[in-house]
């Protein structure tokens, strides 16, 4: 049997993967937006396109439940590395990736894909780079005031841009409440993906994630790696650093350079097809 789409979660965090080499879907932003809705399509945090072929390189896009389009996803370059080896694309135990913020190495650590490590690539501090508004610096510990609270806040990018944000005490609530308002500040002109962070002792940290495009996320690949950098770099935490989140764990190793590898657990939750009636709407 064909399938349109197949939907897989990375510790809570959902994507359809639509293969175009199968299924031809016309991905406007409309189109994207409704196949994400959890009540009016087939729900989740985002599409990953793919695999698109170039110069023998497999490449993918990962688009976010409001139309946009993103940099990279660690969750999502897990996820996309699990259904390849699923469909037969791939049969080596490790091979590269490229997404639009950049190419990576993955390592199937199981002989399904169920469990996958990534070389993210190296991190930035620097504003320019992220980007942050402003003169050209490394953001750390900078003091930021949203919604009348006084934060201090320490930015990167690993290919995607992140505001890490720590906390005494976490919860839903506060992700919520503050994800949005930092997300579209106007010190980040492309808008930014933010984490809160808890420091539990030199190895473990907690962090709730509201994700640029995306909202309230129960995990997060990039988030994770971006938290676990900040911490390091802020001295508040080691280079082997196991990062809680709602969904689940994802273990974080840096190097020295900065260099970040990320490991955690794919699942495959459905493969489907699109309805007739829901057809005709993507159609139009």
């Amino acid at each position: 049997m064909n399938f349109d789409f197949y939907k897989y979660h990375a510790l809570g965090n959902d994507y359809i993967v639509i293969d175009p080499n199968k299924t031809k879907v016309n991905l406007s932003e409309e189109n994207i937006r409704l196949i994400c809705h959890r009540n009016f399509g087939v729900g989740s945090d985002g599409i990953l396109y793919g695999p698109l072929f170039q110069d023998k390189s497999i490449y993918f896009r990962i688009l976010n439940p409001d139309g946009s389009e993103a940099e990279k996803s660690g969750n999502g370059i897990r996820i996309f590395s699990r259904f390849l080896v699923d469909a037969e694309y791939v049969t080596d135990k490790e091979f590269n990736l490229g997404t639009l913020g950049g190419n990576v190495r993955v390592e199937l650590l199981d002989d399904n894909g169920r469990r996958i490590r990534v070389d993210m690539g190296t991190v930035t501090f620097q504003s320019r780079q992220i980007p942050v508004a402003g003169p050209a610096r490394e953001v750390v510990n900078e003091e930021l005031v949203v919604n009348n609270q006084r934060l201090f806040i320490t930015c990167l990018s690993i290919g995607n841009p992140h505001c890490v944000v720590p906390c005494d005490e976490l919860g839903r609530e506060t992700a919520s409440g503050l994800g949005a308002a930092i997300e579209s500040h106007e010190l980040f002109p492309n808008r930014i993906n933010v984490q809160f962070l808890k420091i539990l002792n030199r190895n473990n940290i907690q962090i709730e994630i509201w994700e640029r495009g995306a909202g309230y996320t129960l995990a997060s690949g990039s988030s994770s790696c971006a938290a676990a950098s900040a911490a390091y770099k802020m001295g508040l935490a080691g280079n082997e650093i196991n990062v809680h989140m709602p969904g689940g764990i994802i273990r974080v190793d840096i190097q020295n350079d900065g260099h970040v590898f990320m490991t955690g657990s794919v699942t495959q939750v459905a493969q489907g097809v699109f309805s007739e009636d829901l057809w005709r709407q993507i159609q139009g």
